[in-house]
């Protein structure tokens, strides 16, 4: 039992409901509903998804064992070997492009789908030097955004040439990870990070952690701010420019965009440093963002829009128990 819930937090298993839609939201983007095609798109996510958080962990064992929160991992705490993440790693790329051949098995392959192989390939390599190298590169979260986006961008070249719903959704995913890893992680981890020798946009702009206490820089919160309603505005394109909508759906957005600020705004006007509280910020964020896209959508796709909202809340409570873990209390 050890093991499984060893492999279903490195696997980050949990989260997989939210972290491995972008490619179905990128077909859903130009007119693709069918739950074969999408069913195959959520798995190719997910094998992107997995691939990139154990390569990630693959490269920070060492830094990670100079953190005692952090020894709990499985590969720090040798649970599961640094060969079997690699083998992980290299079965994901495998799978990736299996499900890729499935999606596309007895249709020709066009300049759409070659363009959509080859934002696949960038997006990969993009991670990749992201996990390896992206600590000692201050910045490097411009890589792991753009390379999310375009994992996103691949769903809906598999299909079709991208619309102006693409384009909006695709800078969505872009601001949505920049802000996860630039920001939000380092928040979070702010207290070890230099400890690490690491090189982030947080401490280039000044974001420490003396004691009990954690200092943020006015140009690092407005940094922050600026992605969150930089998205906010972007969110409303789509609809001025023809997608059809309604009053409520409207309402709503507008009420999620607020939730997103007010629990930033929390975020990033902390005084004290308590990782826990940290965490309980960041997953609110999460689930809150997370609904917007989908809400988004609900004039293409209708109530199904309602099930893509609770996916990743239904999958975190069914998955959650086999890491282990508390539900509500994450581990980051």
């Amino acid at each position: 039992m050890d093991k499984v819930a060893a492999y279903a937090k490195l696997l980050r298993l949990p989260g997989l409901g939210g972290l491995a839609i972008p490619p179905v939201f990128g077909a859903i983007s130009v007119g693709i509903y069918d739950f074969y095609n999408l069913t195959i798109l959520f798995l190719i996510g997910a094998m992107v998804a997995i691939f990139g958080f154990v390569l990630n962990d693959y490269a920070d064992v060492e830094l990670d064992k100079l953190v005692k929160e952090l020894h709990g991992k499985p590969l720090v705490s040798g649970t599961i070997s640094k060969k079997s993440a690699v083998a992980i790693c290299i079965f994901c790329v495998l799978l990736t492009f299996l499900f890729t051949f499935i999606l596309w098995k007895g249709e020709n392959f066009d300049d759409l789908k070659f363009s959509a192989i080859l934002v696949l390939f960038i997006a990969g390599i993009l991670g990749t030097i992201y996990n390896l190298y992206g600590k000692k590169i201050a910045g490097s979260d411009f890589m792991v955004a753009l390379s999310m986006a375009f994992v996103f961008l691949f769903g809906a070249l598999a299909f079709a040439k991208p619309t102006l719903l693409t384009w909006i959704i695709f800078w969505l995913t872009f601001n949505q990870t920049l802000h996860m890893n630039a920001v939000e992680g380092g928040i979070k981890d702010a207290d070890h990070d230099f400890i690490m020798g690491v090189k982030n946009i947080a401490l280039t702009a000044g974001v420490k952690v003396e004691g009990k206490k954690i200092f943020i820089p006015w140009h690092f919160k407005a940094f922050g701010l600026a992605i969150r309603l930089s998205s906010a505005c972007l969110i409303f394109i789509p609809f001025i420019y023809g997608l059809s909508y309604y009053i409520w759906q409207i309402i709503l957005l507008f009420l999620l965009i607020a939730l997103v600020i007010l629990i930033e705004i929390r975020l990033l006007w902390l005084k004290e440093f308590d990782r826990k509280q940290i965490r309980k910020l960041i997953a609110s964020a999460a689930f809150a963002r997370y609904s917007i896209v989908p809400i988004m959508l609900i004039s293409k796709i209708g109530m199904i829009s309602f099930f893509l909202v609770a996916l990743p809340l239904l999958w975190y409570i069914a998955f959650t128990p086999l890491t282990g873990a508390k539900l509500f209390q994450p581990e980051m």
